[in-house]
């Protein structure tokens, strides 16, 4: 059996641009989001499963919409079930999100170092905007990318080309940040490092990220040699 991949050297740094996920890698949000789900899913009388939140959160707010839509037979459309996500999500992360401890000094640190940093989310704009007063990732990073901007999810590479080239960055020279499995093998496809950040998001099997990964790590102070 393929033992998972070993922890890479990440600081200083290795690469020379980097590339981070939101949701579960720099906070924890699972449990935001799986209210989101089974609120949505119940009130059409639809039970949540894990594998429903597994596919949702890497399909973005439009291509999950349509995947609902083909899976359940539902007569909303992806604008109406956008809007119904986009409602609920606004109103969790205006005050229940925070980012993972050693997060915000991990990223600032690389650019500190000349390291350009983007955010790659399938998270979508509006719902960015409502924590800006506790987190402002259009502060922290040089270019943050949503999924809507480049017309699919994480399950194809476009959208961390896409963040790339917003930091005029080429995909070799990229350290890509995930923690789920199809994150971490589109990254790959597209040419780049990735780094498994491990978390407790029970949708996640750290050992499969870990095997498809590069390098993993368990917390951002880890990433910064320092998990005391």
């Amino acid at each position: 059996m393929q033992e998972p991949a070993s922890e890479g050297p990440l600081w200083p740094p290795s690469f020379s641009a980097a590339i981070f996920d939101f949701d579960d890698t720099l906070a924890l949000t699972h449990g935001l989001w799986r209210q989101v789900d089974i609120a949505f899913l119940g009130s059409r009388g639809i039970p949540y499963t894990p594998d429903v939140g597994r596919t949702l959160s890497m399909l973005g707010f439009a291509g999950g919409a349509r995947w609902c839509i083909e899976r359940y037979g539902l007569k909303d459309t992806v604008e109406e079930i956008c809007d119904e996500w986009n409602a609920m999500g606004r109103a969790l992360y205006a005050t229940q999100v925070r980012l993972r401890p050693g997060a915000k000094a991990y990223v600032a640190a690389l650019r500190s170092a000349g390291v350009p940093v983007a955010l790659a989310t399938t998270n979508d704009p509006d719902v960015l905007a409502a924590m800006r007063a506790n987190v402002d990732v259009y502060d922290l990073f040089d270019a943050v990318v949503c999924a809507r901007d480049v017309g699919c999810g994480k399950d194809r590479p476009d959208i961390y080309l896409e963040a790339a080239r917003r930091i005029s960055a080429q995909p070799g020279d990229c350290m890509v940040f995930e923690d789920l499995l199809q994150g971490i093998c589109s990254a790959k496809r597209a040419g780049m490092r990735a780094c498994a950040v491990l978390s407790d998001n029970p949708l996640q099997d750290g050992r499969e990220v870990a095997r498809a990964a590069d390098c993993s790590i368990a917390s951002w102070r880890e990433a910064m040699g320092n998990d005391g």
